[in-house]
Formats: C-alpha cells, structure tokens, sequence
C-alpha cells in the first residue's frame, strides 16, 4: 500500500507513493477538500489540472445529505460524484462536535441532531465504518473525540480512552465485515499533552491500522505546541506507514510537518480565502479587493502555472470580484490550490535532492 521511495537523511521527512483502488498518491500529497462530494467553486478537471491525486470528502455531511441510500444506489461515492481518483472520507466526528446543535456522547457512540433540519442520530465506530464502506473511500477514518483547545488534562484523558475503544470497535467490524473495503486509518488525540499524545500514539499502534491520522491539532494553540504535539505522536508511530495530519494546510506550517514525517495534508483554507477574495503568494497571502490591484496587469504571481495565472490579470480579477461575478471565485481557487500542489511537488524534490 505504502512504499517509501526517498528517506531524508536530515529528519523524518520521506518521499513515498501510496496505492490505492483508485490511482497512486506520490507522497507528501496535499488532499483539496470536498466536503459534501464537490471542491467548492471548481470542477473535477480543473482540480486535476492543478495536480490534485487524492480528495477528502466528509462523512458527516454526505451521511446527512444526500443520505446513504442515494450514494449507494449511484454506485458509490466516486461515480456519484463523477470523481475517479482516490478519496479520503474523515469520519465526521469533529463536525458533530462543532456543527451539531445537541449532541450526547457516551462510549457507544455519539448521538446528535443534525444542523440541517434538526433530526436526531446516533453515529457508532461501527455505523461509521459501514458508512464509508458503501461510500467505496479509498482510506477511512475511524469515529474519534476531539476535545478543544484549551482543555483540561482530564477532558484529554476521557477522550484518550474513548478514541482507543472506538479504534478497536472500528478495526474489529472493518476486518470481519469490510476487510475489501478501502484501508481504515487509526487516528492518534492526546490534546496538548506530551505523556497523553504518547499513550494515544502507542494504544493505536498497537491495534495494527495500516496508516494513521493525527487529530486534535490545528484547533488554536500556539504553532510551537502543536510541533511539539505533532513530534511525540510522530515519534511513537512506525515511521514505514503514512501519516495524515488532519486539518492542518498552511505552506509554512506543511514545511515543518513534513519534517516529522508527515505524508497528507488536507484544508479547507485555500479555497476558502479564495471565496473571500484572497490569493496566496510566496510571501503570503494577498487581498483582490485592495485598490493597489486596480491598474495592476500582471498575474497573481508571475511564476504559477495554474490556469489563472497564464490567462488574466490581478486588475481583471479584482474588478470580476467587485462586480459580484462567479468566475473570480474559480480562478483564485484554481490559482490558491495550484500553490498548495506546487508546494507539495516542491518539496518531493527538496526530499529526493537531499534538501529536507
């Protein structure tokens, strides 16, 4: 499934390829999100045009709308959509903590009323595997807790436990009922916490998933801490399988991750900052609407290759994006994502060249 190709020999950071049904992913790969079956503001040929070999989709918000039933009676999740590549679904678990209007969690599951119409529904390890199953996902994740940031070393702990016992109910349906189906992911919590993240590393390592997620980080604290968190999950895993660090897709922040051995990255901010007007650049990122941009006739960055930035100009945008048009949202989003990819094949290299 894995094979690493290139080891740094300056840190963790490895070049590799990861194989799946649907395609082989070089490593370390930035994942676009598609949370409800779509990136927003792009079709599946510009996302492939800028380089994307894997989407992450979301199991929350496909489960709850258009349902199971639709999904599986199209034939899957990768024909219903109309995507041929790879898929990773996450399990939903964070977005029924944060989007959930009332929600219970007990060491069964979780059950919670849905922020669309307010229906109630309980999510199990096991209802969640079966789920991403009839979705047909490339790599799945196993229901996991997620405290937030601050949280006391007692919340991190309980959700420690319960995170483990759900990894374990997880992998136990997957192997009798859907050993078939796509690879299952454990997924490493811990909060803030060294001895914590440790305990979480060493528990799902032990249950023998074939690759792992990194959860809880990226959810406020400090950048230090989340290195620091990042190091000791890192460090407690076996450095031959891939690692996901879940949420976590800032360039400056995906250079240091690699550095820990990190192999996917997915988030939902470059396409969001392209919604709201913003372009990423070398330096950072840049805002359309700023008057500096009016008579401003050179791409958004002179050295991208997207679509965007062979076809137009920062004027021309800027003026399609105070005039309320659709079509700067697609450029700036192609443009945004061709960076996050470009980044990701620039580093590939870096490690290959012995940079990293």
């Amino acid at each position: 499934m894995f094979k690493i190709i290139t080891k740094s020999s300056r840190s963790k950071a490895r070049a590799g390829k990861l194989k799946t049904s649907h395609g082989t992913i070089d490593t370390p790969a930035f994942m676009p999100v598609g949370t409800q079956g779509t990136v927003k503001a792009a079709t599946w040929q510009q996302v492939k045009d800028i380089g994307a070999q894997i989407i992450l989709s979301n199991t929350y918000h496909l489960y709850l709308r258009p349902g199971i039933k639709v999904i599986k009676l199209a034939g899957g999740l990768h024909k219903f959509i109309g995507w041929d590549g790879p898929i990773l679904t996450d399990s939903g678990g964070y977005q029924v903590f944060s989007l959930a209007k009332l929600r219970k969690i007990t060491d069964e599951g979780v059950t919670f009323s849905s922020h669309i119409d307010g229906s109630s529904h309980l999510l199990t390890p096991e209802k969640v595997v079966e789920i991403q199953s009839i979705f047909g996902s490339d790599i799945m994740m196993p229901l996991d807790e997620c405290v937030a940031y601050p949280s006391t070393r007692a919340e991190a702990e309980k959700a420690v436990i319960r995170t483990t016992k759900w990894a374990g109910r997880s992998i136990e349906i997957k192997n009798m009922k859907y050993k078939s189906k796509g690879e299952l992911f454990g997924i490493v919590q811990g909060g803030m916490y060294k001895d914590l993240r440790k305990r979480s590393a060493e528990e799902i390592k032990a249950l023998d998933f074939p690759g792992y997620g990194i959860g809880g980080l990226s959810v406020g604290e400090p950048k230090e801490m989340m290195l620091k968190m990042l190091e000791v999950s890192t460090d407690n895993l076996e450095y031959e399988k891939p690692k996901h660090l879940m949420g976590v897709g800032f360039p400056e922040d995906i250079k240091e991750a690699v550095k820990y051995g990190i192999d996917l990255f997915d988030c939902v901010i470059p396409t969001r900052l392209a919604r709201h007007g913003a372009f990423l650049t070398e330096k950072g990122k840049e805002i359309i609407r700023n008057a500096k941009f009016e008579f401003d006739f050179t791409p958004l960055d002179k050295d991208c290759d997207c679509y965007a930035c062979k076809n137009f100009t920062k004027a021309y945008i800027r003026h399609l994006f105070v005039a309320k048009e659709i079509l700067p949202l697609t450029l700036m989003t192609i443009h945004n994502l061709r960076v996050m990819t470009g980044l990701m094949e620039e580093i590939r290299e870096k490690i290959k060249n012995g940079l990293i």
